[in-house]
């Protein structure tokens, strides 16, 4: 962790370190300290300066920081503390607050997500998460705008998942997670691009396309392994990659 201002560094300096360290920790490592310093340090530095933008993407950053702890908590089978979920949701929630006082159009559609995130993944509430994730949709064009490929692409692809398990459309589904994975193999970052084709894979097969995510998940598996990645990002789409072999299978098809 982090302690005192860096010499020459913005609240938007500090950000994009965290960010890249929230990356490699939510996907790799399993270190979240050091993005959480970060991030903290940043919004201490916002603060004095008056940066209220620069306040905004910390306390984003730290929500989403919280959320891979809490999720972390999740894959492991541990019951989730009430106490987190809320903190986490605070800070997403003060995040949106700022970024509206700005008319920031990219940074709002961000801060929606994440209370959407909050709402559906920790919360479990379809219903409530959508009245943040459809305006966020709205304002995707904007996060595209402003450079974040990654933050439009996760828009994407947790309306996706709604069309996935919610609102039950598959083919919906998978043109939304094409257009997730579009924006990822864009940015081009490996770490990034597993759980979008995991996500592409499980919404063909569930439109009846079992050859077509075959293809996506030996792929997501692979790159996956070769990346790295934390062991149950890897298990998850070697599972999704089972079920569809299982679906090929019955269709009376082989990979």
């Amino acid at each position: 962790m982090t302690s005192g201002a860096q010499p020459g560094k913005t609240a938007r300096d500090l950000c994009a370190a965290a960010e890249e360290a929230l990356t490699e920790g939510a996907f790799r490592t399993g270190d979240l300290a050091g993005p959480e310093g970060l991030f903290g340090e940043a919004r201490a530095l916002a603060a004095r300066t008056g940066d209220q933008a620069g306040e905004a993407l910390a306390l984003g950053g730290l929500g989403m920081t919280r959320h891979h702890r809490n999720l972390a908590t999740l894959i492991s089978g541990l019951a989730l503390d009430g106490g987190e979920v809320d903190e986490e949701e605070e800070l997403m929630r003060r995040a949106l607050a700022l970024w509206q006082q700005t008319g920031d159009a990219a940074g709002t559609a961000r801060a929606l997500f994440g209370v959407g995130l909050v709402l559906q993944v920790l919360r479990r509430d379809w219903t409530a998460a959508m009245e943040y994730f459809w305006p966020a949709f709205g304002l995707a064009e904007a996060v595209e705008e402003s450079g974040d490929l990654y933050g439009r692409s996760e828009i994407h692809r947790h309306l996706g998942f709604y069309y996935l398990v919610a609102d039950v459309r598959p083919h919906e589904a998978v043109r939304q997670l094409a257009h997730s994975l579009a924006l990822r193999e864009r940015l081009g970052d490996p770490r990034r691009m597993p759980s979008a084709l995991t996500a592409l894979g499980e919404a063909e097969t569930a439109a009846g396309n079992p050859r077509r995510a075959v293809q996506l998940l030996g792929r997501a598996v692979t790159l996956a392994r070769e990346t790295g990645l934390l062991p149950w990002r890897v298990e998850a789409a070697e599972q999704a990659l089972g079920t569809a072999r299982e679906a090929l299978s019955a269709a009376g098809d082989t990979p």
